[in-house]
């Protein structure tokens, strides 16, 4: 991971939210998957660092954010990284997140549409149908493993990066905040700000999901014209050889959204 310009921690509900800022340009927030913030704050954040002034939020309970007793939600953390970019002044910024990460930002657009200019959505659905059922049956098991998968975590190499987090605390909170139903459908529709939506050719999302998504968007409605000029403002991109944990490591993924976020 590369070593930023500056960090901080801003209050939040009872919870202290942990920021890093790398590089230099227009504001960048990026958001992490779920567990744990490294993979997406290692190759993907300095990748994005040479073109924007990245401001990399750790979601609280995880990495180097403290949490609190309330229940997890991507609407409360899409709170939390509105209240972020309040702190730093940043009256509006491009947004991107993976995975959970990409729920929050999704929800940031949804909640604050004033602070988002441009987002980036890598690989999540818009509602809860779009997961294949065994992706819902391991969210549905989760809380019960928490105390076994957090032990072994807890001797991982992430125990190392992120001492102050309580492994078994984060695998059952990660379960029972995904158990819900949920479809943003009419949510999603409002979105005014361009946005790429990035998938992997064989994630955990549906295929026909994730076209859904693309068409609630203003995708897939007519073709463009020999001059590009009946497109959407938003984008699709599939990536080939990805699945949804390899998806974040592809240099694919920042090629696409750099030239997205700076068209």
């Amino acid at each position: 991971m590369s070593t930023p310009s500056s960090t901080g921690k801003v209050p939040v509900d009872g919870a202290e939210i942990y920021y890093e800022i790398h590089g230099d340009g227009p504001p960048l927030v990026l958001l992490h998957g779920g567990v744990t913030p490294s993979t997406t704050f290692g190759a993907p954040l300095e990748a994005m660092a040479r073109t924007h002034r990245v401001i990399a939020i750790h979601l609280r309970g995880h990495g180097l954010s403290t949490d609190s007793d309330a229940p997890w939600s991507a609407e409360t953390m899409a709170d939390d990284a509105a209240a972020v970019l309040a702190h730093l002044g940043i009256g509006q910024a491009r947004v991107m997140g993976y995975s959970l990460g990409a729920a929050v930002a999704l929800q940031v657009a949804i909640r604050h549409p004033e602070q988002v200019e441009k987002l980036v959505s890598v690989a999540v659905g818009f509602s809860t149908d779009g997961d294949y059922p065994e992706v819902r049956q391991a969210f549905a098991q989760m809380p019960g493993m928490a105390a076994a998968i957090g032990k072994q975590l807890a001797g991982s190499p992430l125990a190392e990066l992120y001492p102050g987090v309580d492994w078994e605390r984060v695998m059952r909170k990660s379960g029972e905040m995904n158990q819900p139903e949920h479809d943003w459908t009419e949510l999603i529709k409002a979105i005014k700000a361009p946005t790429l939506l990035v998938f992997a050719d064989a994630d955990s999302i549906r295929p026909e999901h994730m076209v859904a998504f693309w068409k609630l968007l203003g995708g897939g409605q007519r073709d463009a014209g020999l001059d590009g000029s009946q497109r959407p403002a938003s984008q699709l991109a599939i990536l080939p050889g990805t699945t949804h944990y390899s998806l974040i490591e592809s240099p694919l993924l920042t090629e696409v959204a750099t030239a997205f976020l700076g068209r």
